[in-house]
């Protein structure tokens, strides 16, 4: 059911996945601005939300350098507040990313049937470029058309799988790191979340 559901996962829930849930929304309102639509709408089409495999920030604002990547590139932290992953969280997406390999095992552990829709986010952006668009179902700027696309989408990139992730895939852990690890985590995770916004708004 409308909207698509995508929930990024990494360890603590105040570096990598909050960028990427916020980073996403951007890109799914750029795209939705770039169609002379309202990007304000972004929320009706895709929901982008985030948790952490531990609970030890529970209730966290993002971590400040990861928080400047987000509004430095013209994204919001506004009501952001960390939490753990519960299996419900799983339950309710279209797609789940995550930072790293152990973070799909761990997803893949308390819900098996999600497998077919959980990916690490390096593995997702290079299974995107395999991925036909034309066997796509229509590009519309609705919720039912961008569910529709959404989850055609993710079942073409699990049948592009072969074996498992890279360990290229994986993005680097950069909590206590500095502005420059941060921001290539950033640059990182656009790598995905603009070819998949753009897959799902063309």
């Amino acid at each position: 059911m409308p909207p698509f559901t995508v929930l990024h996962v990494c360890m603590g829930n105040i570096c990598r996945s909050p960028m990427a849930e916020r980073l996403l929304a951007l890109a799914v309102r750029e795209r939705l601005a770039r169609r002379e639509a309202d990007p304000g709408r972004a929320d009706e089409l895709v929901h982008s939300h985030s948790a952490g495999t531990g609970g030890w920030h529970a209730g966290e604002e993002m971590n400040p350098p990861a928080a400047r990547q987000v509004t430095t590139r013209g994204g919001s932290t506004d009501s952001f507040a960390a939490r753990k992953l519960r299996s419900d969280h799983i339950d309710a997406a279209d797609l789940v990313l995550t930072a790293t390999a152990d973070q799909q095992e761990y997803v893949v552990a308390l819900r098996p049937d999600a497998a077919a829709r959980t990916f690490v986010l390096g593995e997702f952006g290079r299974l995107l470029a395999a991925v036909d668009a034309a066997g796509l179902p229509p590009a519309e700027a609705t919720p039912e058309g961008v569910y529709a696309r959404g989850v055609a989408l993710v079942a073409a990139a699990h049948a592009a799988r072969e074996g498992t992730a890279l360990p290229t895939d994986d993005l680097d852990d950069p909590w206590g790191r500095g502005d420059q690890c941060f921001s290539r985590v950033a640059d990182e995770i656009e790598e995905t979340v603009h070819p998949l916004a753009a897959a799902l708004l063309p």
